[in-house]
């Protein structure tokens, strides 16, 4: 027994931390308008709040104004509607690249000639 007491136990050892190696490998990233996982994912997201708010804010407008049961349906489903074009609107943007159609056009500055003035 004196034998098993006069043991010491060394301390645990932590094993040494694995050295960074920094490895120079070329990753190819995808241009962002070829990027169709973002896109979706863009895309989904967008879609689901838009169809979410759109509904509940028809859901409100149905409880404020009207009783019947029909009409409060009509109006959930009228903002919905409306939540699902919006959203495939500006997904098809996002899809095709191109700028929304309602964009104002370049301004252009007309400036009248001086010789015009000059005659007066």
């Amino acid at each position: 027994m004196a034998e098993e007491e006069n043991k010491t136990t060394p301390p645990p050892t932590t094993p040494p931390l694995p050295t960074t190696t920094t490895t120079t490998t070329t990753t190819k990233t995808i241009p962002a308008r070829y990027d169709l996982d973002a896109k979706w994912d863009a895309c989904l997201d967008l879609s689901i709040r838009r169809v979410v708010y759109s509904s509940l804010a028809g859901a409100f407008t149905g409880l404020l104004f009207f009783r019947s049961p029909t009409t409060r349906w009509a109006s959930i489903a009228f903002g919905a509607g409306a939540g699902v074009g919006a959203a495939y609107t500006e997904c098809s943007y996002l899809f095709d690249g191109s700028a929304p159609k309602w964009s104002p056009p370049p301004k252009v500055s007309t400036v009248h000639p001086a010789s015009s003035l000059e005659e007066k």
